[in-house]
């Protein structure tokens, strides 16, 4: 039997968005999983007219704390695990099959999947370590195999905040996450407080989430940051409870050339104007030693759920079809693949131009996988700019690359 799975989404005023990730949700071909959504009061009165929130438990949340938020999520789950989403993104229809999978071995404690940013193709989040000093790096796995790595005193087995999972036994265990971290490194902190266990963390390549990145009070649509108050709050936390004191003092200085780098990068891109760089290293410099201030806090989860197991309505027909046309052919084909949405089928619109153009994929809020560009485009960006193919091979090459995590075959 499945293991039980309880699926914790934090939203915070993106209604819209929390709604479409919802809609992605309803279509896992994966049971049994509850929905736990951890939103602010007005967005938690809003749920009641979303059919997909009909059967899930919804906690209003006020504090903007997104590891508190979690944990609140977490009291509430009644899963064996404990998947983590983020509202501005939604997971391929096999993401549970495959995130949960690694838990058939009692050793694995966590497990974190593969994140694809804006464009749907390229890759946001892969295999990567990171050590006490907080610096990250790639890892080679096999992108089609679930590999458990155990870690060492020294690096963590990284995973994203948004594509994640972890057994609730260890999440109560550990205290779940700091709440000391606002907005930043809440889910790296957890990463290394399961290396000080030696607790093994699975990389799952194919359990893919598509994140959009979206806009919050820190950042713009753009990726630009508004306020690095919090940043810096949460790596004074961060340095000073995993970094050795002799370090701590270069660490900080490395994360500021950093951050400054990448607001001048902003900048050149016109993104930002000059005198943004130097208000928003000053607010980094600020959160810094108000983060100092934060003293020790002691996670509490419960070791007993504070609500049963809830589980969403299974699937019991699982559906996964294709459908393809002309780009001039949109309107029609896109009715029909609401159609096939509403119907209750995973489905994979791909709308093809006669031009080089690059493709595209993203959730469409009524409910279908759109896939947009030039039949002699590239897809991945490590491709040729153009590939001379027709237009039933180029649709059979895109459905042949999502068609372990979409179900085609």
């Amino acid at each position: 039997m499945s293991l039980t799975v309880s699926i914790v989404i934090v939203s915070r005023h993106r209604p819209e968005l929390l709604r479409r990730c919802l809609i992605g949700i309803s279509q896992l071909d994966y049971e049994p999983f509850e929905i736990v959504i951890v939103a602010d009061p007005a967005t938690c009165t809003g749920l009641r007219s979303v059919p997909q929130a009909v059967f899930a438990k919804i906690i209003p949340f006020e504090p903007d704390n997104i590891a508190a938020a979690r944990n609140a999520g977490i009291d509430a789950s009644a899963g064996e695990i404990v998947a983590f989403i983020d509202d501005d993104s939604v997971p391929e229809p096999t993401w549970l099959k495959f995130l949960m999978a690694p838990f058939s071995h009692i050793d694995t404690a966590a497990a974190g999947g593969f994140v694809r940013g804006r464009n749907g193709i390229s890759w946001q989040f892969q295999a990567s370590t990171v050590d006490r000093e907080g610096r990250f790096a790639p890892i080679g796995v096999d992108p089609g195999l679930a590999t458990i790595l155990i870690p060492t005193q020294a690096r963590a087995i990284r995973t994203p905040g948004t594509n994640m999972a972890a057994r609730r036994s260890v999440l109560q265990a550990l205290g779940g996450f700091d709440p000391r971290f606002k907005c930043h490194l809440d889910e790296v902190d957890f990463n290394l407080r399961l290396a000080a266990q030696n607790l093994c963390t699975a990389i799952v390549p194919m359990a893919e989430v598509h994140n959009m990145h979206a806009s919050n009070k820190y950042r713009r649509d753009d990726g630009a940051p508004i306020d690095l108050g919090e940043v810096g709050a949460s790596w004074a936390v961060f340095l000073a409870k995993h970094c050795s004191p002799d370090l701590c003092k270069p660490s900080w200085e490395r994360v500021q050339r950093e951050e400054r780098e990448r607001a001048c990068a902003h900048m050149v891109r016109g993104q930002l104007e000059p005198r943004d760089v130097g208000r928003l290293m000053s607010r980094l410099r600020q959160g810094y030693a108000a983060g100092q201030t934060r003293g020790k806090v002691t996670g509490e989860i419960a070791s007993n759920p504070t609500m049963p197991f809830q589980p969403s309505p299974p699937r019991h027909d699982f559906r996964s079809i294709v459908l393809s046309g002309y780009f001039w052919q949109r309107n029609h084909l896109r009715n029909s693949a609401k159609f096939e949405a509403n119907a209750g089928s995973v489905v994979t619109l791909i709308l093809l131009s006669p031009t080089a153009f690059s493709h595209h994929v993203w959730f469409d809020p009524d409910g279908y996988w759109q896939h947009t560009g030039g039949i002699f485009g590239k897809t991945e960006r490590s491709q040729p700019l153009i590939s001379f193919r027709s237009f039933r091979r180029r649709v059979h090459v895109e459905s042949d690359r999502v068609g372990k995590v979409r179900s085609l075959r």
